[in-house]
């Protein structure tokens, strides 16, 4: 699975368009296997950004979320870049 994650994350700078367009059908092919609609995983990434807004500054437009899965499972991959942590909560 770590070989399908790199493929999907790695570095873009040296990728051509033909490699990340392919990417790109690669993630939205697993969102279908995973029976996860886009308006669902738009749902699902709104409700993080608002749970970990209360403890981080987050960059809301560089947040990337996935769903990668191998022969027997499915597993949820946020990358979500933070800014600064809250530190007066608790």
């Amino acid at each position: 699975m770590f070989d399908v994650l790199m493929k999907i994350f790695g570095n873009k700078s040296e990728k051509k368009s033909g490699q990340i367009a392919k990417e790109r059908l690669q993630v939205v092919l697993i969102h279908d296997r995973a029976s996860v609609s886009p308006e669902i995983m738009e749902q699902l990434k709104n409700d993080i950004i608002a749970v970990i807004s209360k403890y981080m500054d987050v960059n809301k437009s560089g947040m990337e979320i996935s769903l990668a899965n191998d022969a027997d499972s499915v597993a949820l991959v946020a990358n979500i870049p933070v800014h600064s942590l809250h530190h007066s909560r608790r």
